[in-house]
């Protein structure tokens, strides 16, 4: 099992008033599934793809990745989990403006270490995946918003995690790059990576197998899809 949470709560002190976010939530995600997220502001979703991240801890409850108890890991141990096990996309790409698209991709193989070879091999490899080797020198305001969407994928990709964590990917893109962008998304799936998104748009959830539906800090709904709906076609 890639990903256990049992009866997981997270409260917030804001204050003199504590807000549960999460209240008793159980989560199990196989190795190569590809499941989204969804609910209402206030559901739950954003707090739960922060713990499953390893950004926050939850206040009771467990948490186990690849078979590790990580709910009790201190700062340390949980940005080495981040580096090393979780490829991280967000809405607002979070690139460097100077550096090149290689070099961006490049950034977890630095903090880890890898040596400047291996690192621009490695680096040029999740590019050619995402469909953009003929664009590793160029920075991001000479890049599309696709293509540096891109770049955030290959990024998630260069450490070859367990997991990639996608939080609204394509909630900056036109309808047709969003789909474009899944589209790599849903090819990456097909090469083994598990996959979660965050997302408010029904369309964007229908490219997974798996919805999970939050609400008020609960799970609403945990639908498994037999087959994937048919996707939306751009104009």
């Amino acid at each position: 099992m890639l990903i256990e949470m049992k009866n997981v709560t997270k409260t917030y002190l804001l204050g003199e008033i504590s807000v549960e976010a999460l209240r008793g939530v159980d989560v199990q995600v196989k190795e190569n599934e590809y499941l989204a997220v969804m609910g209402p502001s206030g559901s739950g979703k954003s707090t739960l793809m922060n713990i499953i991240g390893c950004l926050d801890t939850p206040t009771d409850g467990s948490y186990s990745l690849n078979g590790h108890s990580v709910s009790d890991y201190n700062d340390d141990q949980l940005s080495a989990i981040r580096n090393q096990q979780i490829g991280f996309v967000f809405q607002t790409f979070n690139l460097l403006p100077r550096a090149t698209a290689l070099h961006n991709v490049e950034l977890p193989l630095i903090y880890r270490g890898v040596s400047t070879q291996e690192r621009h091999e490695k680096a040029a490899d999740a590019l050619r995946k995402v469909g953009l080797d003929d664009r590793i020198h160029h920075r991001p305001n000479e890049l599309s918003g696709g293509q540096r969407q891109r770049v955030a994928i290959a990024r998630a990709l260069v450490n070859n995690p367990s997991l990639i964590l996608a939080d609204e990917p394509t909630g900056n893109l036109d309808s047709r790059t969003g789909e474009e962008i899944m589209s790599v998304m849903d090819d990456l799936h097909a090469q083994g990576n598990a996959i979660i998104l965050v997302t408010h748009e029904e369309f964007i959830a229908d490219h997974a197998k798996r919805v999970i539906r939050l609400r008020d800090g609960l799970v609403e709904s945990d639908e498994n899809r037999k087959k994937q709906i048919k996707k939306s076609k751009s104009k």
